[in-house]
């Protein structure tokens, strides 16, 4: 079964976008039809390759106005020719001096300007699929204050719904911009070297190989490596971080970085298809897919709201005139009822926070695969981490070398010595030792790796090992010892680099009520060292993966846990925790893989840093949620008792609606603010 990804262009509302989901998903060629509002997406797997036609036609079935394409199309705003036209018709008909007969005509002409595109477009739904939304809930409004003589009331409520419909439009598509922000990261061509010439290029041609070059402000196309120049590259967009990276020949660079200084020439290393860039865009293209249980209650709420509201106008119509009130006022206080009804607010603030959220988090380095678990972050309640590449830097130390009491050798000497013979070796802890300073190119010979154990060699005429405890019969805690001529000359610890930064992120993500705990495979007595050190509630040691993945059960049974690891070894845990960060590093496959979270450079800071987006989010939700459904209620009982207009209608479904937007799009601003601190 294929998967296939359109855009889907001038939904109205998030209701809409339901509708149209709800629809194609009943249809049995359809599988996991996915529509985003937020986005303006639309996903589904089919084992079937449906026209475009046949998509636009089942689509315009549900939303007459909707279509489907290939390209992004530009939204069409709401025409207001028509609101102009009947405005002026409206005026005329009120003040000029004409007969009462031909002011009714006019009345009526104008009311058909005034609701043309949503009288047409609530009969089709009603027609075609049976739905009745905000159109059809508004032409009944604004028919009924016709028909009670609320002439210029019936009409402000159109006219002010379609220019605040435009208002809308306006401020949706400002926060699709915002977060399109982040999705510009592929540059649009490559300039491929073709002989002696440089042929601009589709960057889907390119083929691992391929010799590019990047010039002076242009976006690196595809990974690779440099193999001429050398410049500064601004990465930002891929890690959050604002600081230039200096790259020269043999560097790696990754594609969605921008060549801040001199021209450089780069051997490509994959397509485009899997480049770096084309992975994050891909992962943050469907982030919003992943629904959370807020949004999904709201969207299967919303099916069921209109009918209700409807219902209850007609209620509200009816019963009235038991309590004294004429049937007039009770017509009217109905449809002033309805139109306060209208749910956009409602519909539209959840699943655009999460979207906002998302690409706020994303401008920091901080890649989430979906709104569930961003959703998720702020009710973590235990983090697991792994030890080496995720709290250490996974490149050992030299700590001290402690020459033996009775050797006849200085430290200088022994230095010297295991410096010289490691440059011999590729062992990683042999570059660890090589660092201890420089080797004054005594000849070494007889030089051999001893599997497990570690190396010997002839230096100066004097057999040497350096290795483990395997190699000699010494007693003393070291992690590596140097023997000469066979007696025990040195001893020399090592440990793994904690990260710079890891003591204080602990302590943050305590201040925050999450609970730390460290699983590695590390002996005893360097992970006890080293999760002291930092302050881990809770340390596991000489872990193989599989012991990682049970015991990682026992402590979810407390609650949400994250696992954080390095997206290789640790994959089973990653993708059996409830949220798994990867500390995989820029463009590692297995990290976007495995994980639900990637933290695109590594710095453990991005961890609070996510929590805090996540809870700000969820705080702006709270907010829109609250607002709208007090505004709606409060002036729904107004109106009932007759204490509101439909003025305070208008206010209460388009001016809501607009305000919750606006709330929304605080998300990006305070972050995009923190990260330029």
């Amino acid at each position: 079964m294929k998967k296939y990804k359109y855009n889907i262009n001038n939904l109205d509302c998030a209701g809409c976008a339901k509708e149209v989901e709800n629809t194609l998903n009943k249809n049995s060629n359809f599988k996991n039809v996915v529509v985003n509002f937020s986005t303006g997406k639309i996903s589904y797997e089919s084992d079937k390759d449906i026209a475009l036609s046949e998509l636009n036609r089942l689509v315009k079935a549900v939303e007459p106005d909707a279509s489907v394409s290939i390209n992004e199309e530009i939204k069409k705003e709401t025409n207001i020719y028509f609101l102009i036209i009947g405005l002026i018709v409206l005026v005329g008909a009120m003040y000029l001096p004409i007969s009462k007969n031909f002011r009714i005509v006019l009345y009526i002409i104008s009311y058909g300007f005034l609701l043309e595109k949503t009288f047409i477009k609530a009969v089709k739904l009603l027609f075609k699929s049976h739905t009745i939304n905000e159109n059809m809930l508004l032409t009944i409004s604004c028919v009924g204050a016709l028909c009670i003589d609320k002439v210029m009331e019936g009409a402000m409520v159109i006219s002010l719904y379609t220019i605040g419909k435009v208002l809308e439009e306006k401020a949706l598509n400002n926060s699709r911009k915002l977060i399109k922000g982040i999705l510009e990261l592929k540059q649009g061509y490559a300039n491929l070297v073709d002989g002696k010439k440089i042929v601009k290029t589709n960057v889907e041609d390119i083929k691992p190989g391929d010799e590019l070059v990047v010039k002076k402000g242009e976006r690196i196309p595809v990974d690779g490596v440099v193999f001429k120049g050398e410049t500064y590259l601004d990465e930002s967009a891929l890690t959050g971080e604002s600081a230039l990276c200096f790259v020269k020949t043999g560097d790696k660079v990754l594609s969605g970085s921008i060549n801040k200084g001199d021209v450089i020439h780069v051997k490509t290393t994959t397509l485009y298809a899997d480049s770096t860039v084309a992975k994050i865009l891909e992962l943050l293209d469907n982030a919003t897919d992943k629904k959370t249980k807020l949004e999904t209650t709201v969207s299967k709420l919303s099916k069921y709201y209109t009918p209700i509201i409807l219902g209850l106008a007609i209620l509200v119509i009816f019963m009235l005139p038991i309590f004294g009130v004429s049937m007039k006022e009770s017509f009217y206080r109905g449809l002033t009822f309805l139109v306060i009804s209208c749910p956009c607010a409602i519909a539209i603030s959840v699943p655009l926070s999460y979207f906002t959220g998302i690409g706020a988090a994303s401008k920091n380095g901080i890649l989430i695969k979906g709104s569930n678990y961003l959703d998720g972050l702020c009710d973590i309640k235990n983090i697991v981490f792994d030890k080496t590449g995720t709290l250490t830097s996974g490149e050992f130390k030299v700590n001290d070398v402690e020459i033996d009491k009775d050797s006849k050798y200085s430290k200088e000497e022994i230095i010297d010595i295991v410096v010289s013979g490691e440059e011999m070796s590729n062992h990683p802890l042999a570059s660890s030792l090589k660092k201890l300073g420089k080797s004054s190119g005594q000849k070494i010979t007889k030089f051999k790796e001893l599997d497990g154990k570690g190396v010997s060699f002839v230096y100066n005429k004097h057999a040497v090992l350096i290795g483990n405890k395997k190699i000699c019969d010494c007693k003393k805690n070291a992690d590596v010892h140097v023997v000469i001529d066979g007696k025990h000359e040195a001893s020399i610890m090592l440990t793994d680099g904690i990260k710079d930064n890891a003591f204080e992120i602990i302590r943050n993500l305590k201040d925050l009520g999450v609970k730390t705990y460290m699983f590695t495979g590390d002996k005893k007595e360097i992970a006890l060292a080293i999760g002291k050190k930092l302050g881990i509630d809770e340390i596991e040691y000489e872990m193989l993966p599989t012991d990682k993945f049970n015991e990682f059960d026992s402590v979810n049974k407390s609650g949400i846990t994250a696992f954080v690891g390095d997206g290789i070894n640790d994959a089973p845990v990653l993708k059996r925790a409830d949220i798994g960060i990867s500390m995989g590093g820029i463009g590692s496959e297995s990290a976007i893989e495995a994980s639900d979270i990637v933290l695109m450079n590594d710095d453990l800071a991005k961890i609070p840093l996510g929590i805090r987006v996540s809870q700000y989010t969820k705080m702006i939700i709270k907010q829109d949620l609250i607002f709208a459904i007090s505004v709606k209620v409060i002036i729904l009982l107004l109106s009932v008792f007759g204490l509101a207009n439909m003025w305070f209608a208008v206010f209460a479904d388009t001016g809501v609606t607009i305000l919750a937007i606006l709330n929304t799009l605080r998300i990006t601003n305070k972050f995009r603010i923190e990260r330029e601190k």
